[in-house]
Formats: C-alpha cells, sequence, structure tokens
C-alpha cells in the first residue's frame, strides 16, 4: 500500500493518533503521482527512440541492410523516414507538454481533463507506432519484389512451374506469421511499461473522481 492509499485510509478518523488531512493535502499527492506518471511516460518515449536509432545504426552494416540500401528506394524511404520523425516530434512535444500542464494544474476536474487527455495520447502513439511498423513492411516488401533480383528470380521460376499461386499463399502466410509475432511483442512491450503507468493514472483518475464528489 502506498503513501496516498496510506493517509487515505486514515484520512478524518476520529483517532487522535493521525493527523487531519484536507481535500487540498489529498488532491496535492494525488497531483504529484500524476504528474511523476507523465514525466516518465514522457523518458520512456525518448528512450525507446534512442533504443530503435541505435539498434538502426547498429544494424546498417548487415548485408541485408547493404543489399536494401543498394536498391534505388529513396523515393519512398526518405519521405517515410521524415514522416515518422515529424509524428514522433509531435509526440514527444505533447507528452512533455502534458507534464509540464498537470505540473501546474490547480483543480481536480482540470486535472481530471489532462489524465484522460494523457491516456488518449498514449494510446494514440502506440496506434502510430504499430500502424507505422506494418505500413513500413508493406513498402520494403514492395521494394524487395520490384528491385530484389533474388527475389524476382524466385517469382519467375515459381511462375515458369505454374506455382505462383501457391508461391505467393506461402510468402504471404510468412510474412503475416512475423507480423503477428513482431506486434505481439510490440503490445506486450507497451502493455508492460505503458500499460502500467496508465493504470496508475486510471487509479488516480477514480481517485480524483471520488475526491470531487
Amino acid at each position: 500500500m502506498d503513501e496516498l492509499e496510506l493517509l487515505k485510509k486514515d484520512w478524518n478518523k476520529d483517532s487522535n493518533d493521525y493527523p487531519k488531512l484536507s481535500y487540498n493535502d489529498i488532491y496535492k499527492m494525488i497531483l504529484k503521482k500524476s504528474s511523476s506518471i507523465v514525466k516518465w511516460i514522457f523518458i520512456i518515449s525518448l528512450l525507446e527512440f534512442i533504443f530503435w536509432s541505435l539498434l538502426s545504426f547498429a544494424l546498417k552494416d548487415s548485408d541485408s541492410m547493404a543489399r536494401f540500401n543498394s536498391y534505388d528506394a529513396d523515393y519512398v524511404i526518405i519521405p517515410l523516414t521524415i514522416v515518422s520523425y515529424i509524428v514522433l516530434a509531435y509526440f514527444f512535444y505533447i507528452f512533455f507538454k502534458n507534464y509540464k500542464s498537470i505540473s501546474v494544474t490547480d483543480s481536480a476536474k482540470s486535472l481530471m481533463e489532462k489524465i484522460l487527455k494523457t491516456r488518449q495520447t498514449v494510446k494514440h502513439y502506440v496506434a502510430f507506432n504499430l500502424v507505422f511498423s506494418i505500413v513500413a513492411v508493406v513498402i520494403v516488401l514492395f521494394v524487395e519484389f520490384d528491385q530484389d533480383q533474388e527475389l524476382i528470380n524466385l517469382v519467375n521460376t515459381a511462375a515458369a512451374n505454374g506455382k505462383t499461386v501457391q508461391f505467393y499463399t506461402t510468402f504471404t502466410l510468412t510474412v503475416l506469421a512475423v507480423l503477428v509475432v513482431v506486434i505481439v511483442v510490440l503490445l506486450l512491450f507497451y502493455w508492460l511499461v505503458y500499460g502500467i503507468l496508465l493504470r496508475r493514472l486510471n487509479k488516480n483518475y477514480t481517485e480524483l473522481k471520488k475526491l470531487d464528489l
């Protein structure tokens, strides 16, 4: 049981052994906890971005990345990269703005509204990352089918043998299986990290509703 729960338990008890806690005392504790949670959401989102950037940098010299970089795909990859950076920068800004606004909130109603806004922002952030990952995979596959000579030869061989449908079916099912695994892993990560923080925010929101009655 955390500090807030202990103090709430003894709030306005008849016993003289405990200090009397006012509405403002409880509110300030919830405000402090909510501000800390939103700050961690901002920090973790930045750390996540740094992690993926470092991973991308570490893999840039791999054979598969070197082969892909040799393709004439800048017309697709560069705009995709720019869009991703712009959208992520927007989310980082909103996360930081939410933290700063919650830090100076002066009413329970306003704090509840900002908690709801933060929850919505996190959901949009997670949705964007998942959708962007799927879109990026689809675009990479289109580039591969268009310019990877080994893959083109496999398609031509399958067509010559009358196995085009079988080839595309097997390939599609394999890609879907990999995508499902990746999405499940990402969802587990978001559930463990952002989910825990959001559950704490939800708890604070519930306490504020009771407090504001």
